[in-house]
């Protein structure tokens, strides 16, 4: 592979802001996936990851697509989704799964839930390095680049009206997508580095929690409180965890759980439990996800309550790591249900991805 910008390369990063800016700005929609820059150079196609190791081998209908529709010499950066059994939204559940190590299964999963690649910038294009533009013509070669291509390669709706993205912050939401990126129109590409804006959803949900893994540091520090959620059923499932506290907090945590810790004979997320159904902590303990990881945890009486900011949710969970608020003594933790949780508006996916 011999390409103006070589393999690795680290993204280009955004800062979160409360609000949308105002400006000089293009605002895309910030999807929600797995962040990837793909090399071609011919029939040599390399997908690198945010972390610059690649993901060639998992996305094998991705390389083909690359092959089909984007330019025979190019550098660009964009995100790797996958579309939900509805068809209607995203599904990042369904993405995680695609990073297997077998080849047979990743065969499978590459006919059974297909990835896409929405591109958002060109880094290059043929013999010329592009990362040295202005976003605003890099955003123009790479219209022109992809003028041709067709799913599953698409191309990131763009506006430069704040008020046409405040509407997407809210609609887009409704197809499983993250919130707004801002860009600097006259920003060149700058690698690892937080230039870009993004504004994502934040909101708060009373949580029972229900246990505590120990912090790496020692047995008597708390690392995190797994968080419970009542379903219609009134059974207690587990829907994340927090985890950011300062050193000191999480010995005076652990000092004051104690008299709460319980067996796990009549607790909600006993092993009886998970095999009946009920999503619990310990469904996770033989994930790929959590190799070389400690993933059992301290069972406590689900009789307190803390409210906790989250941005949205994948199925029954928080998709990212939640963030405490304050504790709520004053709530009863049967009534910590589903019911509370904001429902974003409807909106199907294949309308943002024609926009």
């Amino acid at each position: 592979m011999d390409l103006p910008v070589q393999p690795p390369v680290s993204v280009m990063l955004a800062k979160s802001v409360k609000q949308i800016p105002v400006g000089d700005f293009a605002y895309e929609p910030k999807w929600d996936g797995f962040r990837s820059i793909i090399f071609r150079d011919g029939d040599e196609v390399e997908i690198g990851s945010r972390n610059e190791k690649p993901m060639t081998r998992y996305f094998p209908e991705v390389v083909e697509a690359v092959k089909q529709h984007l330019p025979e010499r190019c550098v660009v950066d964009g995100e790797l989704i996958v579309v939900g059994e509805s068809g209607d939204r995203l599904d990042f559940e369904a993405l995680q799964q695609r990073i297997h190590p077998a080849v047979s299964r990743v065969k499978l999963l590459s006919a059974q839930t297909p990835a896409r690649f929405v591109a958002f910038d060109l880094l290059a294009l043929g013999d010329q390095d592009y990362t040295g533009l202005p976003f605003a013509e890099r955003r123009a070669a790479l219209e022109q680049a992809l003028a041709a291509a067709a799913a599953p390669i698409h191309l990131t709706p763009l506006t430069h009206d704040p008020e046409l993205a405040q509407r997407w912050f809210h609609q887009f939401e409704g197809a499983g997508l993250d919130g707004v990126v801002a860009k600097p129109r006259q920003l060149p590409y700058q690698p690892d580095k937080r230039v870009m804006f993004k504004i994502k959803h934040e909101r708060t949900a009373d949580c029972v929690v229900a246990g505590y893994r120990v912090h790496k540091s020692g047995p008597d520090s708390i690392g995190s409180l797994l968080l419970g959620l009542y379903d219609d059923a009134g059974e207690l499932v587990s829907v994340g965890v927090i985890g950011a506290f300062p050193a000191a907090r999480r010995k005076e945590l652990f000092t004051e759980l104690q008299p709460m810790v319980t067996s796990f004979d009549d607790h909600p997320w006993a092993w009886a439990k998970q095999e009946a159904g009920t999503r619990t902590p310990r469904n996770s303990e033989g994930s790929r996800w959590s190799v070389g990881k400690d993933l059992s945890f301290v069972p406590l009486r689900p009789e307190l309550v803390v409210e906790v900011r989250y941005e949205h949710m994948e199925g029954n969970r928080f998709r990212h790591t939640a963030q405490f608020n304050r504790w709520r003594p004053d709530r009863d933790p049967r009534s910590c249900t589903y019911e509370q949780l904001e429902e974003p508006v409807n909106f199907d996916l294949e309308d943002v991805l024609n926009t």
